[in-house]
C-alpha cells in the first residue's frame, strides 16, 4: 500500500508542459505565388524553459520535404503565440503529410530535466 501511495504522490507531483502547434489538420490553400501552395499553422510556446521552436515537413515515411517560412527557427517567449505561415512548392504538395514543431534547447542549458517535444499536425 505504502509503494501505491508514494507511485501516486510521484506521478502527481511531476509536472508535464508542451507548446501548442494548431490546426491539427491544416489545409493547403493557392498562395499569392504561383505554384506555390500555403497554410498557416499557429505556435504557442507553454513551456518557460524554451524559449526557440525549429518547424519541418515530412513525407509518409518521415523524410524531410523541401518548404519555405519567414523563420524555420522560430523565436517564442513564454506564453507568447505566433502564426507562421508554410510554403510548399506545388510539386512537393503530394509528398507532403506532416508539418512539425520541435523545441530547440540551448547548448548552454545543463538541466538534465529538459526534454525537448515534438509535434506534428497531418495535411489534409
Amino acid at each position: 500500500m505504502k509503494k501505491l501511495f508514494l507511485f501516486c504522490f510521484l506521478m502527481v507531483s511531476i509536472q508535464v508542459s508542451a507548446h501548442q502547434f494548431t490546426p491539427t489538420y491544416p489545409q493547403l490553400s493557392l498562395s499569392h505565388i504561383e505554384g506555390v501552395y500555403k497554410t498557416e499553422m499557429v505556435l504557442f510556446n507553454n513551456r518557460n524553459d524554451i524559449e526557440y521552436y525549429g518547424l519541418d515537413v515530412f513525407d509518409k515515411n518521415w523524410n524531410p520535404v523541401r518548404f519555405a517560412s519567414e523563420n524555420k527557427v522560430v523565436p517564442l517567449s513564454y506564453q507568447e503565440r505566433k502564426y507562421v505561415n508554410i510554403y510548399i512548392r506545388e510539386m512537393d504538395v503530394s509528398s507532403a503529410l506532416y508539418i512539425c514543431s520541435k523545441s530547440k534547447i540551448l547548448k548552454s542549458v545543463k538541466d538534465p530535466s529538459i526534454v525537448a517535444s515534438r509535434i506534428c499536425s497531418k495535411l489534409k
